[in-house]
């Protein structure tokens, strides 16, 4: 099938069925497209409709984004997970501000070298929003070209990703680079998808060599897979008479960089020290239910106590630990599995003061 009637034929079912109603498709700008990239990365569309707007109606410029506190940005993100790509938005934000007059630059090359940005992520950038031509690749694109060309080989090694560039490149058009991008991406998460493509209803179905074969879903070649350890950890809950719990800020680097959290020990053993540590004295202690958390390379099992403290008035609480109230909370990052945790500590202890 030739480029131009690839094109043609994914352009012209957009135009009839392509999904037009989408957030970040209205008042369409580089940075509008930018976040919505950087959310849509491993999230589903439905998540990210919420998350999407609540952002774009607390930071609705590149410029309020890079001057934004950094918890107001993570607390703005929790539940999205994977918080390295908040915290690269900000990092990204201030430099254009400080070294591109606050305009995105108009050039994929350019716009890779900011953090958090790929070459995907740039293409769409500077496809969608620049009308520039500049092919993409994300998680539905590649799946449609690797079932249209039936490419064998994992998507994750570089010959073969090389191979699917190559594809992207050849079939984006010179005109209307906007609209394919956009068409690209629709025909992915709503026909070409992962488990049950509706290939009948594709306009690239007579040409499509994985459909011609009967082995749709058989591409993309899933990644080899491996063992997902688990780790094992104690979460402990010190709720002080007011009710807040004890919570603090992990290192900038790392998992759940910078986000706010339970303090993490290996066994009941080691909360005596903790209560030490913070002057506190130990009450009524209440295991919770277990909660098992999934990281992309292994998986949390956690293991929840509420515990009951007292604190001593002559202590001085440590810079990066604070009392996390339940009834007002602040606006912080929080890890997602946290978050959970602080919500069935508040219906306990709700619970506790109405009997």
């Amino acid at each position: 099938m030739r480029a131009e009637a690839f094109s043609s034929a994914v352009l012209d079912w957009y135009d009839r069925h392509g999904r037009h109603d989408l957030p970040w498709q209205q008042d369409i700008n580089p940075y509008r497209v930018w976040v919505s990239e950087i959310m849509l990365q491993q999230t589903q569309v439905s998540t990210v409709l919420n998350y999407f707007d609540r952002f774009m109606a607390s930071l609705p410029t590149v410029q309020a984004l890079a001057e934004a506190p950094e918890d107001e940005v993570l607390h703005l993100w929790t539940g999205l997970g994977y918080y390295t790509r908040a915290r690269n938005l900000q990092k990204t934000a201030k430099i254009v501000m400080a070294e591109h007059g606050g305009e995105f630059p108009r050039d994929v090359e350019k716009l890779t070298e900011l953090p958090g940005i790929g070459l995907s992520t740039a293409g769409a950038i500077a496809s969608i929003s620049m009308g520039l031509r500049a092919p993409i690749l994300d998680g539905n694109v590649k799946r449609v070209l690797a079932r249209f060309t039936a490419q064998e080989g994992y998507p994750g090694e570089s010959k073969v990703a090389k191979q699917l560039w190559a594809a992207a490149e050849r079939f984006t058009p010179h005109s209307r680079v906007n609209h394919y991008t956009q068409a690209m991406m629709d025909l992915g998460a709503t026909l070409c998808t992962r488990s049950k493509p509706s290939c009948l209803l594709c306009p690239l179905e007579r040409h499509c060599e994985a459909h011609m074969l009967g082995l749709e879903t058989r591409y993309p070649v899933p990644k080899p897979r491996k063992e997902v350890p688990q780790k094992r950890t104690l979460m402990p809950m010190l709720a002080n008479r007011e009710g807040a719990i004890l919570l603090y800020r992990r290192p900038s680097s790392g998992l759940w960089g910078g986000l706010w959290s339970l303090p993490e020990l290996d066994g009941l053993d080691d909360i005596q020290h903790l209560a030490m540590q913070h002057s506190l004295e130990l009450g009524q202690q209440q295991q919770m239910p277990a909660l098992v958390h999934t990281f992309s390379h292994f998986q949390l099992a956690i293991e929840p106590w509420l515990i009951r403290v007292e604190e001593s008035a002559l202590h001085v609480a440590e810079a990066d630990w604070l009392w996390y109230n339940l009834a007002t909370p602040p606006r912080l990052g929080l890890a997602a599995p946290v978050k959970t945790l602080l919500k069935r500590a508040a219906e306990v202890l709700n619970a506790g003061e109405s009997s």
